[in-house]
């Protein structure tokens, strides 16, 4: 079975809603963006919901010590590293990171083995020269065919909505996949009705 995980989340009514869905992940964004929460506020969220949802937050270029610190005040159970962040600060979050790299063409695909066995899983999403997420937009599929080769799990994500993500699983065989823009009704409020029309999708 595919994991779902929504990134995005800034309130309580949206992150119920996921949950009630089954939803098995909700994403915190920490970095500037339409999406970014603050701690306190992704701590209260977090605090009201079900068992078994995985939380994890997501941050850009952020220092260690920051993270950390915002991990432990929030409680999320993931960090989602979507800057440049180097092996070894990876390998400092184990065994609770991912790392998101944007796949522009073969030669992003380059620096994946130097963080194997130092995160949980890849991230594969669309490149962009202003934007490290959020693009809304979808990249090659089979670069993240060929990231699979070294074996960590695959979180694909990169413009999946309601209506393509069936095909992204079939083209890829994700371990996950992860929406943000997709299910939204505008940047940072997510849309009930896409949600579940995502989640319907994956019923194949």
């Amino acid at each position: 079975m595919v994991r779902v995980k929504i990134c995005g989340m800034t309130n309580r009514e949206d992150a119920y809603d996921a949950a009630s869905l089954g939803v098995q992940a909700l994403g915190f964004i920490f970095a500037p963006s339409p999406r970014q929460i603050t701690p306190e506020t992704a701590k209260a969220v977090i605090e009201t919901l079900p068992p078994f949802v995985t939380t994890v937050g997501v941050f850009v270029n952020e220092r260690l010590k920051a993270v950390k610190e915002i991990r432990a005040y929030c409680g999320f159970d993931l960090v989602q590293l979507h800057g440049d962040e180097s092996p070894h600060m990876c390998a400092s979050l184990m065994p609770n990171v991912i790392k998101a790299f944007q796949l522009k063409d073969t030669s992003s695909l380059s620096a994946l083995e130097t963080y194997v066995g130092k995160v949980r899983a890849f991230l594969f999403d669309t490149y962009s020269k202003k934007e490290k997420g959020g693009t809304g937009q979808t990249f090659d599929w089979n670069l993240a065919v060929q990231g699979k080769r070294h074996g960590v799990p695959l979180i694909l994500s990169g413009g999946l909505n309601p209506d393509n993500v069936k095909e992204a699983i079939k083209a890829t065989a994700p371990f996950a996949v992860d929406v943000g823009t997709g299910v939204e009704e505008r940047p940072g409020k997510k849309d009930a009705d896409q949600m579940r029309r995502f989640m319907k999708a994956l019923a194949f």
